[in-house]
């Protein structure tokens, strides 16, 4: 019973806390942006994935010419901001 009387109070805790967030708007630009910086790490982190399995040259250059410009499209959003 004890156990059910200390996760109701975390349970109320953590409402508290986020009724006493300020509430954080965001234009469509940023939202629109973060998004792109997600869908960016991501692939960028399936590339990286694959360059450390792949065997042939060939491909390992594919993919990190792919790096390389995932990165710089990363930059792009940092100065943009």
């Amino acid at each position: 019973m004890a156990r059910g009387w200390e996760s109701k109070s975390i349970e109320s805790q953590i409402e508290e806390f986020e009724r006493s967030k300020p509430p954080v708007s965001k234009s469509r630009e940023e939202i629109r942006r973060e998004q792109q910086r997600a869908s960016i790490e991501l692939t960028r982190t399936r590339v990286l994935h694959d360059l450390e399995t792949a065997t042939h040259d060939r491909y390992r250059e594919q993919l990190e010419a792919a790096l390389r410009h995932l990165d710089t499209q990363l930059a792009a959003l940092d100065d943009a901001i």
